[in-house]
């Protein structure tokens, strides 16, 4: 394991685990929604607000952890994480009000465990590889696409069999036995990246803030409202398309394969194609083409019928969210000062997150107030077209020539 280019595979394989493991306690609030509501009399709104605090104590976490990995190096940032989505999914099954369900959702999953996971991870993976950025990049999204598509029907099957407490208990169990080890194979540093191995050579990272003749920062602020568009209609079939299905009529079973099959197409787009369209024509044109998949089929979810519809539906929209996830790192990695990838990764998935708990939300918010999702979906359109709009105003100007030769 001393050869670093050998290491790096490890590094791989385990932050595709950890995210595999930690991305569990979104699922599982996602099928166990309606059993939660139900147990304590609840409106959907109660398990949605957690679902959404989640993402914004993740989101308002993630700039520390981003620090944290440029300062320490991912070890720490793991072991922490690993440690209170673990607990935080114990003290989930043993819950008594919708306060402590917020608590630890907003802090103990959100602030403390997943915002050491996602963006502090995709960051790291982006010093271990100069080449194929785009594909490693992609292989480790594709560990939360593996947790949609593996955990649904477990936690489906767990909440038949033992109940939703108990499987919250198991599931944090075996969240801290298999992190806690992973997190050690995290804690070695990338070697030194040849800059020369990376197009433009040393200034590359510094120059391409320029390309756009934008400042870092305004670049990183577009960024920002970007994803905002795109991950409030990630978050709407996300976090309740199983609870819509069985409104339709849908057996609860197949609604949580759905979910499965929503997941299972986003791997294979982070896994296999969102690495070949970045590398082919850039991670910006990439993330037009995967937003513009998951517009199309958000528009058509509310007016799907149908068993075989439903599975159509959900695998192309589970195909363009999947595509989304790995283009952000690489376009911060690539078009924003190096030294601080971290803090800058961290500062979009941020925002990010706060379009995931948006969405999730206003899902739950427009289900209590119209008894239907139609609307929600609907409003998550309008949101994505904004992301599209965004995009394509930045690639609009890698087009224009004296940009796209400007001088370093």
């Amino acid at each position: 394991m001393s050869d670093p280019r050998r290491y790096r595979w490890y590094v791989l394989a385990a932050s595709v685990l950890m995210l595999l493991m930690a991305n569990g306690a979104m699922f599982l609030i996602i099928v166990a929604m309606a059993d939660i509501s139900e147990s304590f009399n609840w409106p959907r709104g109660v398990p949605s607000t957690a679902y959404a605090l989640q993402f914004v104590g993740g989101g308002l976490g993630c700039i520390a952890m981003g620090w944290w990995l440029d300062r320490a190096g991912m070890g720490k940032p793991a072991l922490l994480g690993a440690i209170m989505i673990g607990s935080g999914a114990i003290l989930t099954g043993m819950i008594s009000s919708r306060w402590e369900l917020w608590a630890i959702y907003g802090v103990m999953i959100g602030l403390l465990g997943t915002a050491a996971m996602f963006a502090p991870l995709m960051a790291n993976i982006t010093r271990w590889f100069d080449r194929n950025r785009g594909m490693a990049v992609g292989l480790v999204a594709s560990g939360q696409s593996l947790a949609g598509f593996l955990w649904p029907p477990i936690f489906e099957l767990g909440l038949a069999e033992i109940g939703w407490r108990a499987t919250y208990i198991y599931y944090g169990i075996a969240t801290i036995v298999v992190m806690v080890p992973l997190s050690l194979i995290l804690k070695r540093s990338p070697p030194p990246i040849d800059h020369h191995t990376v197009s433009g050579g040393a200034a590359a990272p510094e120059r391409s803030a320029t390309i756009y003749r934008l400042r870092p920062n305004s670049l990183l602020a577009l960024l920002c409202c970007a994803i905002v568009g795109c991950c409030i209609a990630m978050s709407l079939p996300l976090a309740h398309l199983k609870v819509y299905a069985t409104d339709v009529g849908i057996a609860p079973m197949q609604a949580a394969t759905l979910l499965s099959v929503m997941l299972l197409a986003s791997f294979v787009a982070r896994a296999v194609f969102a690495g070949l369209l970045i590398g082919r024509f850039g991670a910006l044109k990439a993330l037009f083409l995967f937003s513009t998949i998951q517009v199309v089929m958000l528009t058509i979810l509310p007016f799907t019928q149908g068993l075989m519809g439903f599975y159509v539906v959900a695998a192309m929209f589970g195909f363009g969210y999947g595509g989304i996830g790995p283009c952000y790192p690489v376009i911060v990695r690539e078009y924003l000062p190096e030294r601080r990838a971290g803090r800058y990764t961290g500062i979009v998935v941020m925002f990010g997150t706060f379009g995931m708990a948006i969405g999730g939300w206003l899902g739950g918010f427009g289900y209590d107030m119209t008894g239907s999702y139609t609307s929600a979906f609907l409003a998550g359109t309008a949101f994505n077209v904004a992301n599209l709009l965004i995009v394509g105003f930045l690639i609009g100007l890698t087009r224009t020539p004296s940009l796209r030769h400007a001088p370093a």
